[in-house]
Formats: structure tokens, sequence, C-alpha cells
């Protein structure tokens, strides 16, 4: 079965509860609203979790440059998926998938130069060092910033939270 972002209910916010994909991206429209002379990026992370199934959690992250920001994140179980590569692949289509949904409903609502960055739970140290220029260049050839370790807090920090 392919990544799957399965766009809909089942988002999650710290302070907001339980949302639908609607009610995210009014909330983020909203909070953008609050202060539209400051700059804003828009993060996307995947981060997974290794059990007797594979728990992806992927969070959607609005920073305000220099205030903080508020975010949302999507918990995905799927089948134990021990190979680390192929955890990794899925956690980057996974990311671009829902770049990709919230780029264009952006673009529809007059926010097409918002930044979108997908962070990558990848570095140059470690298992992952292999495949850091793979999926960046899969990042970036679908038209997303790519961040890696140890800059990539939307997936090594938020997301990993959700992910245990």
């Amino acid at each position: 079965m392919p990544p799957s972002t399965e766009i809909g209910d089942g988002f999650l916010s710290p302070t907001k509860g339980s949302v639908s994909f609607d009610e995210m991206f009014a909330s983020i429209i909203s909070y953008i609203g609050e202060s539209p002379g400051q700059a804003y990026n828009l993060i996307i992370g995947t981060d997974s979790f290794l059990n007797t199934d594979t728990l992806f959690v992927s969070a959607i992250i609005v920073h305000k440059v220099g205030h903080g920001g508020r975010y949302f994140y999507k918990k995905l179980k799927r089948r134990k998926m021990d190979n680390l590569r192929q955890r990794i692949f899925y956690e980057t289509t996974m990311s671009i998938e829902l770049a990709s949904v919230i780029r264009e409903h952006l673009n529809e609502n007059g926010y097409k130069k918002l930044g979108v960055e997908i962070h990558l739970d990848v570095g140059m140290n470690g298992d992952t060092r292999e495949i850091v220029k793979e999926v960046v260049g899969m990042v970036n050839g679908s038209g997303y910033a790519a961040v890696t370790k140890p800059d990539s807090y939307g997936a090594s920090k938020v997301a990993d939270r959700h992910s245990k």
C-alpha cells in the first residue's frame, strides 16, 4: 500500500484537540491573520516509531518567525517496517503528499507566497547519512525546501514527541 496522508479528520492540536483538515487549515489561516505583517513558514515533518507495527506521525507547524508558532499532528499506523531506509522514504513521501494538499489550499486562499519547508529525520551523522541526498532530492524535486538534522525540528522534535 503506498503512503497516504489520508487527509480528513484525525488531526490533533495540543490546544484545540481533535480537528478535521478543514478546521486545521482555518486555524492556520486565522493564526497568520492575527499578525499579517509578520514572516511565517509552514513546516511539515514526519517521524516514525517501530513497535509491533509502525506508527507514523506527521506534524504541521505554522511558525511565526521569531515568535513561536502553533502545530497540529496526525498519527497513522502501518504494518511493521523493520527496514530503516524504507521507513525514511515512507516518512518523506507522507510529508510531501501532505505538503502538496496544504500548498493547494494555501494557493486557493491567497497564501501562495507562504514558504513551505519539509523537515526530514535524517542527517550526516548516524544511520541515515547514506540516504540524505536521495530524500533531499525527492523533497527539492517536489518544489519544497528540505531541512535535515540538526535543524529539522519539525520531524526530530515535534513529530517525534507524539510518536511514542
